[in-house]
């Protein structure tokens, strides 16, 4: 008998189709009352279309569908403001055990917000998890509302009518199905649970100021000069006016309703102006002030309290202790930060953990000419985070590329999915900073020894299309470029030039950052000579000499365009002495507008003088190597559009559920490393391609087993605390009879004393190169797969690259071409060429059974040797703890 799955203890805020929120978790024998008051509730038609299936409005029905003790049941209840106000449940079917009866409950007041469907899907991972493969519910063939709830879902569903009935029934293996339409159900209801913030019809600042020596001061003089569209509404109990607009004593006081309230009151005033905010009905929230979980304990539990209360009440929060957002929209034009100066409009996005790194942000995008479409600074990301605006700025048609400063992922496997999606459409950069707090200092595997933290965020963010950079520089390059040019089609450059020794250091910057230096087409050069000087030198880079007048830029910039063997151009200017910058400019810009933009061209101005204005709809750097970097970062992003964003992630060939009771029956019993035999049974079990072995716990059983097996064996040390096994002489290769495997008994015994239980014995299994595939559990990122150069030197050559499953066919890919040793693998000096095909299925394998598995914390597979056909493990560890659970507090759809 399984346990009954408690996917949301110990609870979850989730995000309506509204934008509203509510708790989601598992039910307790306490709700009795609470779910039968809802049922109650009901009205007539509500109840009689709830009520066709099993009824458990009843007593006796109710305690055992809260009772935690039964597995065959599961049942969910949504909560909003303390009352329940929906509910999911599964009853198994006695007679097949695989199929479950579901039947849900959503109060009158809450129908058409897509409860029923976010507790549906809660309910079906609970299901799959029980091992349930089907769910089933019957209702009317006229009650609409249920009928969509199950087409919404997204699983594979088959109808059966029987008079004015109809039995709908969802397949719970069609998982690629339901994650699509998941992803696009969570995506809506964060746009529309932002959308408040960013567009609102009404604002009004708690705590402003006639002083713009105050914060509420200046913000609410940036709203009102900015030319906020909406109406706004100044509050503050000592003014009647405030540059002319009228002043309330408190929220409650004004008459109108309001979309957004801006705090700025003292820290200790916060909770109780938050909670007149909320009994108003304002679903939108921005807390300035600081002085709360960034200050220590006290302040963390006063962020905690005001948290709760927003959420009872289903409404949203961005900060505590941030500057602001604003909208530079024509429609919106909101400015509700202290900055000091409004951004101009664009179409890239930008949001920011740091307040006072967000001035910087702010004027250093006014400085450069990069147009702002809107800016949120989240501060301590109480509520809203990075994820929760990465989906609204992908639907927002005013917004082409989304920039991020973080220090940290609240959630980093919901941020790379979410990021995954949106890194299809619209570009992402992040300047990441600080460490993780990963847990794995005291891991004891080779993999949690590799799998750095800067390594994880590394692998995260290239696995979900996310554009890294280190400095600010490079986020402002990168966003130059993104915004005014098209995406590359591939990585060959064409360098223009009017100075010799600056195109050889942009020839150099495109090889360091692996852009390919192109050949021209023989026509492209032969156009070339027909008008630039004898001395111009017409191969890439192309230098057409100091002289150069401007129509030798306008006519050679289409020539090289127009090449097909050019990608992407990039073009410099060194000013001499006897040429005009600005008329450079205006033949470079004219050139360009000439031309489908159908390649993206960077312009590099080597001079300490400002651009020439007819540059600015022209992505420009001062210096080759900045212009090359953001060219490669764009460029390698493109391809990771057109590979990895549309690659499969292939269905695990076998049913990790089995695996996972006994791995959880093992925790449970103490096991936190396991045995051998046990290592061999989960991986053999899963897939994965083990050489054959036995286990012995006596020298003359281990005679025997290498009798059965078949010489020359390999006999290695088993003990709980013997996890390094060669460090400790326990390890011996290559044994050919009887006496070889005594010698080594008796070595392994007298070097490790009463530590050795036993003996693994193996057979020898024939040379071939070695890799190590593994994984470690990081308690924010989960599972982090690896794969490297394998035995005895894994971590001294650190060659190793990671991907978080579950892995698709490009990640593993990326996976093999990031590793040195992969040569090894395509006939390396002399040597036939290796199964690369075998290594990418034990990778799969591995990523099935880790992302199936959370009780796994970390796995070794070293080494992992392939052959001209095939591969096999011939050593591996297995560690399991209790699985990390989501981060507390968060909201999550």
């Amino acid at each position: 008998m399984t346990t009954q799955a408690r996917p949301f203890a110990p609870g979850r805020h989730l995000v309506t189709r509204d934008g509203a929120t509510v708790f989601v978790r598992s039910a307790e024998p306490g709700d009795v009352d609470a779910l039968r008051a809802l049922y109650d509730s009901l009205s007539p038609e509500s109840a009689y279309a709830r009520f066709l299936g099993f009824a458990p409005a009843q007593a006796d029905w109710l305690e055992r569908l809260v009772d935690p003790a039964d597995s065959d049941t599961c049942t969910l209840v949504a909560e909003s403001q303390g009352r329940i106000v929906a509910t999911a449940s599964y009853l198994r079917n006695p007679r097949k055990p695989h199929e479950a009866e579901a039947s849900f409950t959503v109060a009158d007041t809450w129908h058409g917000r897509g409860l029923g469907t976010l507790l549906l899907e809660g309910l079906a991972r609970a299901a799959r998890e029980n091992g349930i493969d089907w769910l089933y519910g019957w209702t009317r063939t006229d009650n609409d509302r249920m009928l969509g709830v199950f087409r919404e879902a997204g699983f594979p569903t088959a109808w059966t009518h029987d008079g004015g009935l109809v039995r709908a029934t969802l397949d719970l293996s069609g998982v690629d199905a339901f994650a699509e339409r998941h992803a696009q159900r969570a995506e809506t209801a964060a746009y529309e649970s932002i959308r408040p913030f960013l567009e609102p019809r009404s604002v009004a600042v708690i705590g402003a100021s006639r002083s713009r020596d105050k914060v509420g001061g200046q913000l609410f003089a940036n709203l009102h000069e900015t030319g906020f569209t909406g109406r706004l509404y100044a509050v503050n109990p000592s003014a009647d006016s405030i540059d002319g607009i009228r002043s309330y004593p408190s929220i409650a006081a004004i008459p109108d309703p309001i979309d957004l309230a801006v705090i700025t009151v003292p820290a200790p005033a916060v909770p109780d102006v938050v909670d007149e905010c909320l009994a108003k009905g304002i679903k939108a929230l921005v807390v300035i002030t600081a002085g709360f979980a960034e200050t220590g304990e006290d302040g963390r539990a006063l962020q905690e309290r005001i948290l709760h209360n927003v959420r009872r009440a289903g409404a949203r929060l961005i900060g505590p202790n941030c500057m602001g957002i604003l909208n530079t929209s024509d429609r919106v034009r909101l400015n509700a930060t202290f900055a000091p100066a409004f951004p101009p409009p664009g179409r890239v996005a930008m949001s920011t953990q740091s307040g006072a790194l967000g001035l910087v942000l702010l004027a250093s995008a006014g400085r450069l000419g990069l147009g702002i479409s809107s800016f949120v600074s989240i501060g301590n990301k109480a509520d809203v985070s990075g994820n929760d605006l990465i989906q609204y700025w992908t639907q927002d048609s005013g917004t082409d590329v989304i920039l991020m400063y973080t220090e940290g992922f609240g959630n980093p496997r919901k941020f790379a999915e979410i990021a995954r999606r949106a890194s299809a459409r619209k570009p992402i950069v992040v300047l990441k900073a600080g460490r993780t707090a990963a847990g794995l200092r005291a891991a004891q595997s080779h993999t949690a020894a590799l799998a750095t933290d800067d390594a994880v965020v590394d692998a995260l963010l290239h696995q979900c299309g996310v554009i890294r950079v280190r400095s600010m520089e490079q986020l402002f390059d990168t966003a130059l470029a993104l915004v005014q040019e098209p995406l590359p089609r591939g990585r060959r450059t064409a360098i223009l030039t009017n100075g010799g020794g600056a195109g050889i250091l942009a020839a150099d910057a495109c090889e360091t950052e692996g852009l390919e230096v192109t050949t021209l087409e023989e026509r492209t050069v032969a156009a070339l000579r027909a008008f630039l000087p004898a001395a111009a030198a017409t191969s890439n880079p192309v230098d057409m000499i100091a002289s150069a007048p401007p129509e030798h830029y306008a006519r050679a910039i289409p020539l090289l365009l127009r090449d097909e063997n050019v990608d992407s151009l990039i073009v410099l200017y060194v000013p001499p002495a006897v040429s005009d910058p600005d008329a450079i400019a205006r033949a470079v810009a004219e050139a360009l507008d000439a031309e489908p933009r159908a390649k993206p061209v960077v312009f590099c101005f080597l001079s300490p003088d400002p651009k020439p204005a007819a540059l600015d709809r022209v992505a420009t750097y001062r210096f080759p190597e900045d212009a090359a970097a953001a060219l490669a970062r764009m460029t390698a992003h493109a391809e990771w559009r057109r590979t990895a964003a549309t690659s499969p992630r292939p269905a695990p060939e076998v049913d990790m559920r089995p695996i996972r009771r006994r791995l959880q029956e093992m925790l449970a019993s103490g096991t936190r490393w396991l045995d051998p035999v046990e290592v061999d049974r989960v991986l053999r079990d899963a897939g994965v391609p083990m050489v054959r072995a036995e286990a012995a716990s006596t020298e003359d059983e281990a005679v025997q087993a290498a009798g059965r097996i078949g010489f020359p064996v390999a006999v290695k040390v088993v003990g709980p605390e013997l996890i390094h096994k060669s460090d400790v002489k326990g390890v011996h290769l290559n044994l050919r009879d009887a006496a070889a495997v005594r010698a080594a008994w008796q070595t392994m015994r007298e070097a490790v004393g009463d530590r050795m239980t036993g003996a693994f014995v193996q057979q020898m299994a024939p040379p071939g190169p070695e890799f190590i595939v593994g994984s470690v559990t990081d308690r924010l990122f989960g599972p982090v797969v690896a794969l490297g150069a394998g035995g005895t030197l894994t971590e001294l050559m650190a060659d190793v690259s990671f991907r978080l499953p579950p892995l698709s066919e490009y990640d593993v890919t990326s996976m093999l071409r990031g590793t040195r040793a992969v040569r090894l693998l395509r006939g390396f000096r002399g040597e036939p060429p290796r199964d690369e095909g075998a290594l990418a299925d034990v990778l799969l394998a591995v990523s099935a059974l880790v992302d199936g598995c959370p009780e796994i914390r970390e796995l070794d597979l070293n080494p992992v040797r392939v052959y001209e056909r095939g591969a096999l493990v011939l050593d591996a560890r297995i560690r399991l703890g209790e699985p990390y659970g989501p981060p507390p507090g968060r909201v999550d759809y």
